[in-house]
């Protein structure tokens, strides 16, 4: 009875079944219109206009001419104008539209940037950061080219690549700007240099009324033009495509060579220069796009330079604060009626402690939990966290490192950098060049010592006075 019963319903909703069916091509229009026909978002269409960065942040064997200063924090992370090297760049890039995730890659263990990355996205909340890990030496374009998928992942329109170790004034939307207006496979943004030291970069010869970037010497040994390289670039999304045509065309001159060097018994298989997977930017990438009329170039009129040694720190210190000031800044610091004397730009962090008799500036940056005692001079210099300078010392174009101790009447002096030149080398044959005085990490000055022009390792007591000296 109850299959009997069961039968009698199927039968009875046949007549349903059969109305939905002829009567469901009649809906389908309706919903398809509406419900699956959806208009696109706003989020899509951000998505579909994205733009993405990424700075090359290198390795701590790369930041040699940094030490002893990297021998406590990575070059990147150094503070400069009151924050860390890469931060501006982070900033600068926070303020490019569409602009959706930075990427860092480097040699660098991956828990390195991870507190400053955390800091990072909840100051700039719209933007998405992450860091790449590069495990082999792949070339100064490899590491870009290894990790093109994570890259190209949410296909961005424009890609820009940053080098660290520089300080700028960064105008990348006009950068950006030029970039979609001549519609080049990528472009490289140049600055003027003196004509006497233009053999220290790379050089770009640019067409004035095109900005065609017509040739790229890397560092030539003869005069090639006067336009440098400031490691600033933004690339169209086909850049990974001509990067595997360069590989694959270095890979076949390679073999040719391979082949033809056996032959004599002169081809050496470890050597860097014959590893297919090794990408240069600079003499296989930009020159050959430069070759190809690929690369046009954006001239920058603001301010440049590069940050290689420990003593290029203190100009580029001046530099962003001095913009910080002209930009109204809040984190620049003010004479105020019950606190030091403070002339130019100055960054003093709100946990220092400075005496009210103190002179300040110009171009001083003073960190956290810092004690500057009574009579105190300091002038374009940097004073690293929790530094002591007792009554009536002097600290003047010097860095001073973390927990170091300057006694009273003790004097801390370097050279005024009056050009990028005077910073390239801060020794020469193992003797201290005139330049920035620089103290490593907890060094004690004691009373009335003079350290003038050298660079003191970290953990050492000073009692006598210093001059030209590279103290280890």
């Amino acid at each position: 009875m109850a299959a009997e019963g069961h039968k009698e319903k199927d039968i009875n909703a046949l007549p349903l079944l059969l109305i939905c069916f002829f009567l469901a091509p009649l809906f389908l229009p309706i919903f398809s219109s509406q419900s699956l026909q959806r208009p696109i978002s706003h989020s899509q269409h951000i998505s579909q206009a994205m733009n993405k960065a990424v700075i090359l942040v290198g390795g701590p064997s790369r930041a040699t001419r940094f030490r002893p200063l990297s021998m406590h924090l990575p070059q990147p992370l150094f503070p400069v104008g009151g924050k860390p090297i890469i931060w501006h760049q982070i900033k600068a890039l926070s303020e490019v539209r569409d602009l959706k995730e930075i990427i860092l890659i480097g040699f660098f263990e991956d828990f390195i940037f991870r507190p400053f990355l955390g800091k990072c996205q909840e100051e700039f909340p719209t933007i998405t950061f992450k860091y790449l890990r590069e495990y082999s030496q792949l070339g100064t374009a490899g590491g870009f080219f290894h990790f093109r998928d994570q890259i190209m992942r949410g296909a961005p329109k424009n890609i820009f690549m940053l080098y660290t170790d520089i300080c700028c004034s960064f105008p990348l939307s006009e950068l950006l700007a030029q970039h979609e207006r001549h519609g080049r496979l990528g472009t490289i943004m140049v600055t003027k240099v003196e004509r006497s030291s233009a053999h220290l970069y790379g050089c770009v010869v640019v067409d004035k009324e095109t900005k065609l970037a017509a040739h790229y010497v890397e560092k030539p040994e003869t005069y090639v033009s006067d336009m440098a390289s400031t490691g600033v670039f933004v690339f169209d999304q086909d850049i990974f495509r001509f990067m595997a045509q360069v590989m694959d065309k270095r890979a076949d001159e390679f073999e040719h060579q391979r082949a033809n060097e056996s032959a004599y018994g002169r081809f050496e298989e470890n050597d860097e220069d014959h590893d297919v997977n090794r990408l240069r930017l600079e003499q296989d990438v930009l020159r050959q796009m430069a070759a190809d009329k690929k690369l046009s170039a954006y001239l920058c009129t603001g301010f440049w330079r590069q940050i290689k040694s420990a003593a290029s720190a203190v100009p580029a210190n001046a530099l962003y604060l001095q913009k910080a000031l002209a930009d109204g800044d809040s984190s620049i610091t003010a004479t105020s009626a019950n606190g030091p004397e403070i002339t130019g730009a100055v960054f003093i962090h709100p946990s220092a402690q400075v005496h009210p008799t103190a002179r300040i500036g110009p171009n001083v940056s003073i960190h956290a939990r810092v004690v500057v005692g009574p009579g105190v001079r300091i002038n374009d210099s940097i004073v690293l966290d929790n530094v002591h300078v007792k009554d009536n010392a002097a600290v003047l174009h010097a860095i001073v490192g973390w927990d170091s101790r300057i006694g009273m009447w003790g004097r801390v002096e370097g050279t005024r950098v009056t050009s990028p030149d005077d910073i390239d080398e801060v020794t020469h044959s193992g003797v201290k060049l005139n330049s920035i005085c620089i103290l490593g990490e907890d060094v004690q000055v004691k009373d009335e010592v003079f350290i003038r022009n050298s660079i003191v390792l970290p953990h050492k007591d000073l009692a006598g006075n210093k001059h030209n000296e590279i103290i280890m």
